[in-house]
């Protein structure tokens, strides 16, 4: 073979191989063990002394919501609720007719590129405090005292396994929602 030959060819795969590298993918960088999008754990735990103590852990993706409600027995024992009292209506009761303890939650994270989530979380509670003579229509009824809260609290916490975070509202009582990766 001729030697310009030979040359323009070494010469024609180099610059072939030279394009090639040019336009090559850069490496793949890992940034955390999880996506941010993945499914992460969380676990609400409330202290109250209006609303006594619960925990509830959930699996839940960035974006979604969650509703949970927890029901338990009224502090003072069980109270009935006369259809005629005032507000009776939105007031929790039990299968027979006596007010209970409720708590409505709806947690809401939103995590972002750097993996710390957003939460959100809106908190409803009913406890009946006691009874008050209540007159209508001319009748004396013994009517629960309304204990309500309703609060929504936002506040960022990372998502790695173990991270914790506790608010307090209003009332005094406190939440603590600890998050772990799966």
């Amino acid at each position: 073979m001729n030697r310009r030959l030979i040359v323009r060819r070494i010469v024609s795969v180099a610059a072939l191989a030279i394009a090639a590298t040019a336009h090559a993918t850069p490496g793949i960088k890992v940034l955390s063990e999880a996506p941010n999008d993945g499914p992460i754990k969380y676990t609400v735990k409330m202290a109250s002394k209006s609303f006594g103590n619960e925990q509830e852990t959930r699996t839940i993706r960035s974006g979604q919501t969650d509703d949970f409600t927890w029901q338990g027995s009224a502090p003072n024992g069980a109270q009935a609720v006369p259809d005629a009292c005032p507000g009776a209506a939105s007031v929790p009761k039990s299968a027979d007719g006596a007010a209970v303890r409720q708590v409505q939650i709806r947690f809401a994270p939103v995590v972002g590129d750097n993996g710390t989530a957003n939460v959100q979380i809106s908190f409803r509670a009913y406890a009946p405090k006691g009874t008050s003579k209540v007159s209508v229509g001319g009748k004396s009824l013994q009517c629960p005292v309304d204990n309500r809260v309703s609060q929504i609290v936002r506040f960022s916490m990372p998502t790695s396994t173990g991270s914790k975070k506790t608010v307090t509202l209003d009332d005094g009582t406190q939440l603590t929602v600890t998050a772990s990766r799966k």
